[in-house]
């Protein structure tokens, strides 16, 4: 049955239609006003380390900007102070996190899969951030002079889901080692180390970590304390191995009593997030610290040797988030 309206329900009907278009040309007007669509406003979380790493201070810078730019609009980013890498890795699986900071040798096992985890397929890159350097500190008075001399000796593994740990092990694996070669083993977050390491209850302080970093600093300023270089055939051995380490060195000078720069191996530190992230809230996140580079440089001395051009591909374990690649291609950081 044909259905009649009136003139005032007809009137009705073309101002509805009338505001509709007003509304839509509005919203294209400030579309093309902005190079950032609107989205809604997301709650972002990002999974850092503890607080004397660099983990820490850098989702901080991240997030300082993402809320500085994004004010106006209600987005929030916050930062969650983890035991690390593989604790990090395990809250993005389960979506208790948006993004996340790893090292890039657990982001390469954990998109692969291995012993330790299941393949984690929909990991996805978004930037890479600052090296890390495996780094062995003693007291100045210790008979250990590189890692041969560890053997039978008490050591600090670090705790349950930190990358750190997760390094430790894969490197006695390479070495035909396991825990059972110390005398003793223990499980200290980072920020307790340098007080076992003065106070005698640990003979050395091992760290997967960016520098300078807050612990090395406070360890070598409550005792006399000394960085072990690795031989050279060493760090050859495990470039060779393993395909995410990197010949790396500790700064003279970067720490007091050491004044001679350090040989070690490395990795990398990357921003990660899932491929189910919304690719507007990737798109803007990278945007804010991408256009605010030098602001971010500045929040902490492992920051400051950054290159844009390198954070876009330098080293990315995973594919790279669609948000993230549109951003690199606009910005002409990578190939179209």
């Amino acid at each position: 049955m044909e259905r009649r309206f009136g003139a005032g329900r007809w009137r009705y009907r073309l101002l509805s239609c009338l505001l509709l278009i007003a509304a839509l040309h509005g919203a294209a007007h400030a579309q093309t006003e902005s190079s950032v669509a609107p989205v809604d406003t997301p709650t972002i979380t990002i999974a850092t380390g503890n607080e004397t790493g660099v983990y820490f201070p850098a989702g901080g810078a991240i997030c300082r900007l993402v809320n500085q730019v994004y004010r106006g609009d209600g987005t929030r980013c916050f930062i969650e102070s983890t035991d690390g890498s593989i604790a990090n890795l395990e809250a993005l699986a389960r979506r208790e996190v948006s993004f996340a900071i790893v090292q890039t040798d657990w982001q390469h096992n954990a998109y692969h899969g291995n012993d330790t985890m299941p393949a984690q397929k929909s990991l996805r890159s978004v930037f890479s951030l600052h090296p890390e350097a495996f780094t062995a500190v003693v007291r100045a008075d210790s008979p250990i002079r590189d890692l041969d001399d560890l053997k039978n000796r008490r050591v600090n593994v670090g705790s349950r889901g930190s990358g750190q740990r997760a390094t430790i092990e894969i490197l006695l694996g390479h070495l035909g080692w396991s825990f059972s070669d110390f005398s003793e083993t223990t499980e200290l977050p980072a920020v307790d180390q340098p007080d076992a390491l003065c106070r005698g209850k640990i003979d050395v302080m091992l760290y997967v970590v960016g520098h300078p970093n807050g612990a090395v600093k406070e360890v070598t300023t409550l005792c006399k304390s000394r960085l072990i270089p690795l031989s050279q055939q060493m760090v050859k051995s495990l470039t060779s191995a393993f395909p995410y380490y990197r010949e790396s060195a500790i700064p003279a000078s970067m720490y007091r009593h050491n004044d001679e720069a350090t040989p070690t191996f490395g990795v990398g530190a990357v921003l990660v997030t899932d491929a189910a992230t919304d690719e507007e809230t990737v798109y803007r996140l990278v945007k804010a610290v991408f256009e605010n580079f030098e602001g971010f440089r500045q929040r902490h001395p492992a920051l400051a040797n950054l290159r844009i051009q390198d954070m876009a591909s330098e080293r990315l374990a995973t594919p790279t988030h669609p948000g993230a690649a549109r951003y690199f291609r606009e910005a002409g950081l990578v190939r179209q």
